[in-house]
């Protein structure tokens, strides 16, 4: 049941559920006591200490699974937690977001490729992966024995279970067109010279490797410290945006662009009848999967214009 969690959930929920032992301990609470009205009470606190409807809600979650779907399912626990939406309501980070020809056309004064060294060329690699709007823990995972070159494209095949994994739902796959009027920005010619220069240092299957020895795989959380400061190099204002907001920046670029909502969705690893892009993804864009790789092509090709 445990395997049925992410480790960032299980994260997340460990703080809540420390807090609820903490507040049953307090206040001489049978903390395995399945009442709404203890439930209430507790999320008031935490409400009233200035916890915003996301933490709640979450919170919500951790107790179900501590003390059964009921709490949940409870219609005063619905209530209270529709109240504090009205609120308290989440925002979106983001009310306006970079244009994307403005860091790829920067990207393109770093070439020729092979001239750059490890650690310029693994940050312009991950930026332009993550332009594809593919999530930081995908790019993560990327593993050389699934990466099938051909040609015209690159194939990425993502096998492992990522954030937006669900029963029945397909793993991502990323193709990567080639652009032969650019080859400066083409994520095919960049991905080729990585792999070229990182082939004698390897001693994992990983694809991407630390700058200094003994080279070993990355995490997601160095891959956005490595695009923050890239974003930073290219003239982002990275106190404001950071390195997640490439997958705002991308969808919004694709969408002004004229892409179809569908194929957004799909790339960006939502499902066919998310919200997800309307609420949080769909931003003004401020002037200074990818099934085919027709997703790919219209950001990268923006920046020709």
């Amino acid at each position: 049941m445990l395997a049925s969690l992410s480790d960032n959930s299980i994260k997340q929920y460990d703080t809540c559920l420390r807090k609820w032992f903490i507040f049953c301990k307090k206040n001489h609470i049978n903390l395995h006591l399945k009442s709404a009205s203890n439930v209430i009470t507790f999320l008031t606190q935490l409400y009233e200490a200035g916890a915003g409807y996301g933490t709640l809600n979450s919170c919500r979650s951790a107790l179900s699974l501590f003390l059964g779907q009921e709490i949940a399912d409870d219609d005063l626990i619905k209530r209270f937690l529709k109240g504090t939406f009205r609120l308290r309501p989440p925002l979106p980070k983001y009310n306006i977001t970079w244009d994307t020809s403005m860091v790829l056309n920067s990207l393109a004064d770093w070439y020729p490729n092979d001239a750059l060294s490890l650690e310029k060329l693994s940050k312009k690699l991950a930026t332009m992966l993550a332009l594809i709007a593919t999530l930081l823990q995908t790019i993560s995972k990327i593993k050389i024995k699934n990466i099938e070159i051909y040609s015209n494209e690159i194939h990425i095949k993502i096998p492992d279970l990522i954030k937006s994994s669900r029963p029945g739902s397909t793993q991502p796959l990323l193709i990567l067109p080639i652009f032969y009027e650019r080859p400066e920005i083409c994520p095919v010619v960049t991905l080729r010279c990585y792999l070229n220069k990182t082939q004698s240092l390897r001693n994992h299957d990983s694809l991407f490797l630390s700058i200094r020895k003994p080279h070993m795989p990355i995490t997601s959380q160095t891959l956005s410290r490595w695009i923050k400061l890239t974003l930073s190099d290219c003239g982002i204002d990275v106190s404001i945006f950071t390195a997640h907001s490439t997958r705002h920046a991308a969808t919004s670029k694709a969408h002004a662009l004229g892409v179809n909502m569908d194929l957004i969705r799909k790339t960006a690893g939502w499902s066919g009848n998310s919200q997800t892009f309307g609420k949080f993804y769909n931003r003004n864009i401020i002037v200074n999967l990818n099934q085919d790789g027709s997703f790919t092509r219209n950001i990268m090709s923006d920046s020709i214009l």
